[in-house]
């Protein structure tokens, strides 16, 4: 991370810390865009889908680094069977938005690892569709800003064309 992405996230960090206070920020956060929580209808993401979601996410540290928490650890957390994790993790599955992958031992099964491909490809057409946007706004704001500072031209009638008429 360079320098300044240093100085932005420490940034970020600090802002959070003033929002949530530093307590909260210090037992930890978690990172998700904003345009999968504004567009998880048009997603067709259940509540439950969210909420899983939002748990896989608090559990993926670093971009190589996958979640793999357990359904029964997810569903003690939100309060629901682990048979319902399963069933709502099988559609998101199905829907393309994660990827399980297996992780199998000698010894037996272990938990899976969750891949967030599909979900990014999905949500991209709104994350572009939202920078567009912004961009749209800010050129507005800028053009509106140039415009203040600039005298009001308007046509002056001669006085002497006037009455001839």
């Amino acid at each position: 991370m360079g320098t300044t992405s240093k100085t932005k996230a420490s940034e970020s960090l600090k802002t959070n810390e003033r929002k949530w206070s530093k307590a909260l920020m210090d037992a930890g956060w978690t990172a998700l865009p904003s345009v999968i929580i504004e567009n998880q209808r048009q997603l067709d993401l259940s509540p439950l889908d969210m909420n899983i979601i939002l748990y896989l996410a608090s559990k993926w540290w670093t971009a190589e680094g996958k979640p793999f928490p357990s359904k029964g650890t997810m569903a003690k957390a939100m309060q629901v069977h682990p048979r319902t994790i399963q069933k709502h993790i099988a559609s998101l599955e199905a829907a393309g938005y994660i990827r399980r992958e297996e992780r199998r031992t000698p010894q037996g099964s272990k938990t899976n690892i969750y891949h967030f491909d599909g979900l990014i490809e999905a949500v991209m057409p709104f994350a572009e569709e939202k920078i567009q946007e912004l961009h749209e706004k800010k050129e507005r704001e800028r053009n509106k800003q140039n415009r203040r500072g600039a005298p009001r031209l308007q046509l002056v009638h001669d006085q002497d064309e006037e009455d001839s008429e």
